[in-house]
């Protein structure tokens, strides 16, 4: 969570907050003003009421693999009006739940998305795309937090799982998340964001030139075109 924010109850420094922890039951307006409190915690999330605070991240484990999908992700934004991303966003998605995940990929409220930008700046809703990049979180990942994805209505659910090398992405249907799979070429395709296409092996493999080509074929793709035109239609 960025440092910055203003709980509704403001922070003072006579106040004096327990220090936060992972497996500490708390609400979310708790959650917040311990995590304000704490200048010593980068990175923390409150899933289920449970506190989670990350473990320092690894450059070949989490980084790099997350710069390759912020690289990704990134591209099909700029050229996709309508279209917000955010770079490991704190996600205020219910009364006990706020996630930060790795990748955030939405539709802007003025074309229809589920989302809004709060007052203080935070996300609130469901984004309709999210990323994890899994390395010792991998548990909590496919576990608890996709059920709470998929119970507040993420429309798609990407894990990357560094340690296997292996990437999963998920698309919500009838309530249930369904795995994707990629076609004859290999390539994985976003039903909610028409022309995010991904060639998994060569992101696996750190082949990017191959990943950003491919994807330019989706940004050049009818669908593309015809989504566009949807979201500045709204």
């Amino acid at each position: 969570m960025v440092r910055e924010y203003s709980p509704s109850t403001p922070f003072t420094a006579t106040q004096h907050y327990p220090p936060l922890q992972s497996g500490d039951r708390l609400s979310r307006a708790e959650f917040e003003r311990r995590y304000a409190a704490a200048t010593d915690v980068k990175k923390a999330e409150l899933i289920e009421g449970i506190v989670y605070v990350a473990s320092p991240l690894r450059h070949r484990q989490h980084g790099k693999p997350h710069s390759r999908v912020m690289t990704w992700l990134g591209v099909y934004q700029t050229l996709t009006p309508g279209v917000d991303l955010s770079d490991a966003p704190t996600v205020r998605l219910d009364l006990d739940n706020e996630p930060q995940p790795d990748a955030a990929l939405f539709i802007e409220a003025a074309a229809g998305g589920q989302t809004r930008i709060s007052a203080d700046d935070y996300i609130e809703g469901s984004p309709e795309l999210i990323v994890e990049i899994a390395a010792s979180s991998a548990a909590i990942d496919r576990g608890a937090k996709k059920q709470v994805y998929r119970r507040n209505g993420v429309l798609e659910y990407v894990i990357w799982q560094t340690y296997d090398n292996q990437l999963e992405w998920f698309e919500l249907t009838d309530g249930e998340y369904q795995l994707l799979s990629p076609d004859a070429d290999g390539i994985l395709r976003s039903r909610v964001f028409p022309g995010l296409w991904l060639a998994v092996d060569a992101l696996l493999n750190n082949q990017m030139a191959q990943v950003l080509e491919t994807l330019q074929l989706g940004l050049a793709s009818p669908e593309h075109a015809t989504f566009v035109e949807q979201l500045r239609m709204q």
